[in-house]
């Protein structure tokens, strides 16, 4: 991405799909097998750290651990299968590939599934901001007012406005490369606090610990009893159907994995295999810790955005204060890095022949940042992004994409038969969870609403 938005946009416009799945071919990679696995473990690492615990809280620690192995082995069978479509296809460039096996629809699924991705990615950070801000305001302040100042969707608006747009004005992003890996540190610093914080929380919290600690009413925690502390390994309730989405949401890298392979110095299919299979490794690891700490340490009460849980225990503290700040900075930062490539879609989709024009690029942005604005005011909770875009978008390009691909573009004298059964088994698996997950999490949806009609009712 940062490669590309550095070409001014008529090159862009110039550089057809064609000319860049040759160039990518031709064109020998630099990166060496360390920064690969580095790079690619940015683009793994996201906000979907931030609702493992969530999920974990409504699974169980087994059944969550069986899903984070599942997906994570799925998603490197996917890898695969891109990477040898990638070979015989003979393009690095992920709308080409769908060109190529299904001409323009598999194009468009594919370009509007990353679309999707991003678009999803651009407004879970922009919950993080609607969700951290306020707080860090109240304890720069040392105070607890709702003024309109710590208001989530007022702030969102104002971040929106005096930072994310003037940057994603801009005709190129190189200058924030820096921060996807500024995002990674900032989550491993996350999860070390995470871990720490364990073991500074008790369960259940006594009163005076609340009362010292917090100057609002007692938090969404049972002190009381002592059930609730004790760790559960396999859970079922209403909120389990959102487990899934998440984690696709949380593993999703797919459309990077081509642009690092074409980057690899020496590169070799078994090479970018063995990239992935660290960066991946080094992924679970830091889910996994992430998870179990943070669910060990609230149990039932994790609420969907981890970070913001802490808010219920500390009104203050120096260490999380600092970890909210380094998050907002990086999510914020990273925003128009992500909005990047979907003004792009659109451009080509709409006016790919015209050349660049400034009205067209302001108004294109902008109509962007109102549409994710708008759906992170309304949109109840982050939760709900993860588990719509895990199980749509995500779920398009971890299993039916690379699949579908693979099973039209690989010969079939380069493919064995068990290899097109396993292909095959990957598509109709990755139909069974979109359409389940959508259809599960579409009927919590319409559950929610009637209960809250029938408690307004009853006030």
């Amino acid at each position: 991405i940062l490669q590309y938005s550095d070409m001014d946009a008529e090159s862009q416009n110039f550089l057809t799909d064609h000319q860049l799945g040759k160039k990518k071919f031709e064109s020998p990679g630099s990166a060496s097998f360390g920064m690969s696995v580095f790079n690619l473990g940015n683009a793994i690492m996201g906000s979907g750290i931030l609702g493992l615990a969530y999920a974990m809280a409504n699974t169980g620690i087994a059944m969550f651990v069986i899903l984070l192995v599942a997906v994570a082995i799925f998603s490197l069978y996917s890898v695969h299968l891109l990477l040898k479509t990638a070979n015989e296809g003979g393009s690095l460039v992920y709308e080409q590939l769908g060109y190529k096996a299904f001409g323009i629809p598999g194009k468009l699924a594919a370009s509007c599934c990353i679309t999707m991705q991003n678009f999803g990615a651009m407004a879970s950070y922009l919950y993080i901001v609607k969700y951290e801000l306020p707080i860090v305001i109240k304890a720069f302040l040392d105070s607890n007012n709702n003024s309109w100042y710590t208001n989530g969707d007022y702030l969102v608006l104002i971040v929106t406005v005096a930072i994310i747009l003037p940057l994603s004005l801009l005709k190129n992003l190189g200058y924030l490369g820096y921060t996807s890996g500024f995002s990674l540190l900032c989550m491993v610093f996350f999860v070390i606090v995470v871990i720490y914080k364990k073991f500074q929380i008790p369960c259940p919290l006594p009163e005076n610990f609340i009362n010292i600690t917090v100057n609002v009413s007692q938090p969404q925690v049972n002190t009381t009893d002592e059930e609730c502390c004790k760790p559960k390994y396999f859970i079922f309730n209403s909120q389990t159907v959102y487990a899934v989405p998440i984690l696709t949401f949380a593993f999703v890298c797919h459309p990077a994995i081509l642009p690092m392979y074409e980057e690899l110095k020496d590169r070799s299919r078994r090479k970018m295999q063995n990239v992935a299979n660290v960066s991946f490794l080094g992924m679970f690891v830091m889910y996994l810790l992430a998870a179990l700490f943070g669910y060990l340490t609230f149990n039932e009460a994790v609420e969907p955005e981890l970070l913001h849980t802490y808010s219920k225990v500390y009104s203050f503290d120096v260490v999380l204060l600092i970890v909210r700040f380094a998050v907002l900075i990086a999510v914020t930062l990273t925003v128009p890095v992500v909005l990047f490539p979907i003004r792009n879609s659109v451009n080509q989709l709409l006016c790919a022949s015209k050349d660049f024009s400034w009205p067209r690029h302001i108004c294109i942005t902008v109509a962007l940042l109102v549409c994710v604005n708008i759906l992170v005011i309304f949109v109840p909770t982050i939760r709900d992004i993860f588990g719509f875009i895990g199980a749509s978008a995500a779920a398009m390009l971890i299993f039916i994409l690379p699949s579908a691909f693979y099973i039209k573009l690989v010969k079939k004298e380069s493919m064995k038969s068990v290899q097109k059964i396993g292909a095959t088994l990957f598509l109709i698996m990755g139909f069974m969870v979109m359409i389940s997950s959508m259809a599960l999490i579409i009927a919590d949806w319409i559950h929610n609403a009637g209960s809250s009609d029938e408690h307004a009712d009853g006030h």
